[in-house]
């Protein structure tokens, strides 16, 4: 009896978490017109702010330079690239120093930690930032020259303390799980931050994101021992109630790669799993001013301990309805979470679909079996991932794992393999 009552418990469970995900994944496109204010406003051709481009790039030198100068395209006229180099790592510093002697507008700031890291990089950069505005990027980003003048506008007529942009990774075609990655960060940067915007609560994006200077010195900049460091800056800044702003327009994405291979994708993931249980630990998210902002916050943060336990539960739960003797009710109700998981392949066809139609791909039968067929596997490796964080957080392993860039992202895309 306790043993059905358990199996018909955690099912439910996993039903109404998969339900309610699915729903916040399809808030975009709930309406056309809650599709069309997800867009940045058209500019005015007016410019009013200048802006700071955090560049941090550590071993980046096959990518750095293309970034930089896709940076110096930009269309707005009153801009300063800052590129943050650690002391140890000359290659990246010598493009670096060699952007700057070609252009006065790029500066190299050294970061001289023993200990490495991002919010560390871009916190030694703060102080010399001229702009009103910082904004951040990777080192191997590809940005649209008239992003600025839209992020102005954007700033100037809502009133934001925080500006987020839309980061997509494009290298779709590179392997079976590069496309569901592609795919994930579409529905995230689409659809799901607008609502977390909407609601008041935001974990930002790694990128493309850009704070008022004033804003961000007067939070301290970035925490330099958190894993995620944008999301715990969206936290922080959420919850004294800062104006957040998001937009995502597919002529104005920041494009991406996904990771080169499996195990920095599971590293990768690792680590925004961890930096998630940081932010949460910090209980910055207790300052929100609702309940239902605070259950959005701690809801988010724990995903990595409720991924953990799906991938561990799930396969249990299945196997004691197959094999044990339990009623043929609650044997129903175990295989409820397989309802959702259909409902959310339907809606992932639908948005890969979306997604080649935005970004000129017309999508090939095989893609859409990849995305299928990979499913179960890609939620087993971010299963492996989370449960991976939990025992780090657990141990006290907070060291940075680097994920690697070679510019996948920017080699022109066969379209004989892309296209029907």
């Amino acid at each position: 009896m306790l043993t059905s009552v358990f199996i018909a418990a955690v099912s439910l469970a996993l039903f109404w978490m998969a339900a309610f995900t699915l729903w916040w994944q399809m808030h975009a496109w709930r309406t056309p017109e809650v599709l069309a204010s997800t867009r940045f406003g058209r500019p005015d051709g007016g410019e009013h702010l200048s802006f700071s481009l955090l560049l941090p790039a550590r071993h980046e030198q096959a990518v750095l330079d293309h970034t930089i100068q896709r940076l110096l395209e930009s269309s707005h006229t009153d801009f300063e690239i800052i590129v943050i180099v650690g002391h140890d790592d000359p290659e990246t510093t010598e493009v670096a120093e060699a952007a700057a002697a070609r252009d006065p507008r790029v500066r190299v700031v050294v970061d001289t930690h023993q200990k490495k890291n991002k919010p560390k990089a871009m916190n030694t950069a703060l102080p010399h930032c001229r702009g009103d505005v910082v904004g951040v990027f990777d080192a191997e980003d590809q940005v649209h020259p008239e992003l600025l003048a839209h992020v102005d506008h954007a700033f100037r007529t809502t009133g934001a303390d925080v500006v987020q942009g839309g980061v997509q990774l494009i290298n779709f075609h590179s392997s079976w799980y590069s496309l569901r990655n592609c795919l994930e960060y579409f529905f995230w940067f689409r659809s799901r931050l607008h609502l977390h915007a909407q609601k008041g609560f935001i974990p930002l994006g790694g990128n493309t994101v850009f704070v008022r200077t004033d804003v961000l010195r007067e939070a301290h900049g970035w925490d330099p021992d958190c894993l995620a460091e944008d999301c715990d800056l969206g936290v922080r800044l959420s919850s004294v109630g800062k104006k957040v702003v998001v937009a995502y327009d597919s002529d104005m994405v920041t494009r991406e790669e996904t990771p080169g291979s499996l195990m920095s994708l599971l590293k990768q993931r690792t680590r925004w799993n961890q930096g998630f249980l940081q932010v949460y630990r910090k209980k910055d998210w207790k300052q929100l001013p609702t309940f239902g902002q605070r259950l959005l916050a701690r809801y988010t943060l724990m995903t990595p301990f409720m991924q953990a336990f799906t991938g561990l539960i799930i396969p249990l739960n299945v196997a004691i309805a197959l094999f044990l003797d339990v009623p043929v009710g609650i044997a129903f109700i175990t295989f409820l979470p397989a309802v959702t998981a259909l409902v959310t392949f339907v809606f992932e066809v639908v948005g890969l679909h979306d997604f080649g139609k935005q970004y000129g791909l017309r999508v090939r039968f095989a893609h859409y079996l990849k995305l299928i067929v990979g499913g179960p596997f890609y939620q087993v490796l971010l299963a492996g991932a989370a449960v991976r964080a939990v025992w780090r957080e657990h141990r006290g392993r907070n060291d940075w794992e680097l994920t690697s860039h070679v510019g996948a992202h920017l080699a022109p895309v066969n379209r004989e393999d892309v296209h029907a």
